[in-house]
C-alpha cells in the first residue's frame, strides 16, 4: 500500500508534541525550567508596564532560549545530561534577565567574569561532545586520542569566545552600545606619544583626569575603551576551556568512566527516547493510519527489505 505523505502542519504538530515530552523527561530540569519560565514571564509583564520595551522583547527572547536545550535534543536526537541542561538554563537566565534587565553586570563586578568563565567551560563541553558524537558515526570512525579530543574541545571553546568578542565589538561600533565595558586606567603607553614621531614608546603615568573637547570627564583617570575588558573575557574563557579539556582528557583515557565529565557530555538518544519518532507512531496509531511512519524509517524501508522480498516485489 502507498504510504501517505505527511503535511507540514502534521510535522509541526508532532515536533511541538515531541518538544513538550522532552521538556518533561527529567523532573529536576523540568522544575528548573518551569520556575525560570514563571520568573521571566513576570519580568516581561513588569517591563511592559514600565514602558521598557527593549527589556520586554529581551524577555521574549529569553523564553525562546530556555526551550533551546529541548529543541536541540529533539532535532539532533541526543540526550543532554540533566546537570548540563540545568546549567545551560541557569546561564541563559543569569545572562539575560539578571545581567541585562536587572543590571547585575554593573551591580556585581565579577558577574561578567563568572559568566565568561562558565561559557568557556560549557563551550569546551559542547566541542568535546561534537567530536565524540561525530566519531560515533557508523559510516566514518576514527580512533581519536584523548589529547586530540582535549585540543578540539579547547580550540572550539576559544573560537566561540573570539566570535563573541567580534559580536560585542560590532555592536559597539555600529549600534553605539557598550558591550565591551570600559576600564579606568592611570597610565598609558603608546608610540603615538613619542615626541619625535618615531617608533619609540611614550609613557604617561599618574593620570588623575581626562578631558574631551576641553571638558573634564570626571572619571579620576583615563578611559580605556574595552581593550582590557576583552582581554579579561578571553582569559577567563581560556581558564574555563582548559578546565573542561583536562576533564575530557581523563574521561576518554578512562574509557568513559569519569563521573564528572559524564554529567556534561551528551550521548546519542536510545530509540525509546526519540520522542519525535515516538510521537509520529502514536499519531499514526491514533488516526488508524498504520502507514504513517517517521521519515527516516520510510526512506530506509526499501533498503531494509530482504533481497528475495525486493526481487518478488519487482
Amino acid at each position: 500500500m502507498k504510504k501517505e505523505k505527511r503535511t507540514l502542519k502534521d510535522r509541526r504538530k508532532d515536533y511541538r508534541a515531541a518538544v513538550k515530552m522532552e521538556l518533561r523527561e527529567h523532573k529536576s530540569s523540568f522544575i528548573v525550567y518551569s520556575m525560570l519560565r514563571i520568573i521571566v514571564i513576570a519580568s516581561m509583564i513588569r517591563q511592559f508596564f514600565l514602558g521598557n520595551y527593549e527589556g520586554f522583547f529581551l524577555c521574549i527572547l529569553t523564553l525562546l532560549l530556555l526551550m533551546l536545550p529541548s529543541l536541540i535534543q529533539v532535532q539532533l536526537k541526543i540526550e543532554l545530561p540533566t546537570t548540563l541542561e540545568i546549567i545551560i538554563l541557569l546561564f541563559i537566565f543569569a545572562a539575560e534577565i539578571l545581567g541585562e534587565i536587572n543590571a547585575f553586570y554593573e551591580l556585581i563586578p565579577l558577574w561578567d567574569t563568572i559568566l565568561h568563565t562558565l561559557n568557556g567551560f560549557l563551550a569546551a563541553a559542547i566541542g568535546f561532545s561534537l567530536a565524540v558524537l561525530l566519531n560515533d558515526s557508523e559510516r566514518l570512525t576514527f580512533d581519536l586520542s584523548p589529547v586530540f579530543l582535549a585540543i578540539v574541545a579547547f580550540c572550539f571553546s576559544m573560537t566561540i569566545g573570539v566570535l563573541w568578542e567580534f559580536f560585542e565589538c560590532a555592536m559597539d561600533l555600529f549600534f553605539h552600545l557598550d558591550m565591551q565595558k570600559d576600564t579606568i586606567i592611570h597610565s598609558i603607553s603608546s608610540v603615538m606619544l613619542s615626541p619625535a614621531g618615531s617608533n619609540v614608546v611614550g609613557h604617561i603615568d599618574q593620570i588623575s583626569d581626562a578631558a574631551v573637547n576641553g571638558e573634564s570627564l570626571g572619571l579620576g583617570g583615563y578611559l580605556d575603551i574595552g581593550l582590557l575588558d576583552t582581554m579579561k573575557d578571553m582569559f577567563v574563557n581560556f581558564v574555563g576551556a582548559v578546565v573542561f579539556s583536562v576533564i575530557g582528557f581523563f574521561y576518554v583515557r578512562s574509557k568513559g568512566e569519569g563521573r564528572v565529565a559524564r554529567r556534561f557530555i551528551p550521548q546519542r538518544k536510545a530509540e525509546d527516547r526519540d520522542y519525535l519518532a515516538l510521537q509520529i507512531r502514536l499519531e499514526a496509531e491514533r488516526t488508524g493510519n498504520e502507514h504513517v511512519q517517521p521519515e527516516a524509517e520510510c526512506a530506509g524501508d526499501e533498503q531494509m527489505k530482504p533481497e528475495a522480498e525486493r526481487a518478488g516485489n519487482e
